[in-house]
């Protein structure tokens, strides 16, 4: 068998309105939009990417018939989106301001990171986590071990 090489993965998130959903992926994430195709028949983004820091992000809004249906439709993502960032406070509080919804405070996380969580108006879930110090995988299940041990 030859050897397989795969050379990225893009997330893809279907949204009700692609148009809004970019909008407030550059607001609240500094997004940067790549790429775009529009349905020529009733104007839907069939197809849109953009770049949040080095990671590409495809979207498009809803089509039903071939099963590209958003969290809304189906009851919500069970995906969450990790976004690494240098100060997660300043930039959490930018996302709020842009239309993000706190789900979890942030707090410093026995693994290392300062981490909350968002909801964007679209039905998917963001951690926003900055590095507060490196952990070891090792050190990081021993303070995991005595966090659930309490």
């Amino acid at each position: 068998m030859p050897a397989i090489k795969a050379t990225r993965v893009c997330p893809y998130l279907v949204v009700k309105d692609c148009n809004d959903a970019l909008a407030f992926y550059r607001e609240a994430f500094g997004a940067v939009e790549t790429y775009r195709l529009n349905d020529p028949v009733d104007g839907r983004i069939g197809h849109a990417e953009i770049t949040i820091g080095e990671t590409c992000l495809m979207l498009a809004d809803e089509y039903p018939d071939f099963g590209a249906l958003s969290p809304d439709s189906i009851g919500g993502s069970p995906v969450k989106m990790h976004l690494e960032v240098d100060d997660s406070e300043a930039f959490l509080d930018h996302a709020v301001a842009a239309g993000a919804t706190v789900l979890r405070p942030l707090r410093d996380e026995f693994f290392g990171y300062r981490t909350g969580l968002v909801a964007d108006p679209f039905g998917y879930s963001w951690f926003i986590a900055s590095k507060i110090e490196d952990v070891s995988a090792e050190e990081a299940q021993k303070r995991w071990n005595e966090t659930v041990s309490r």
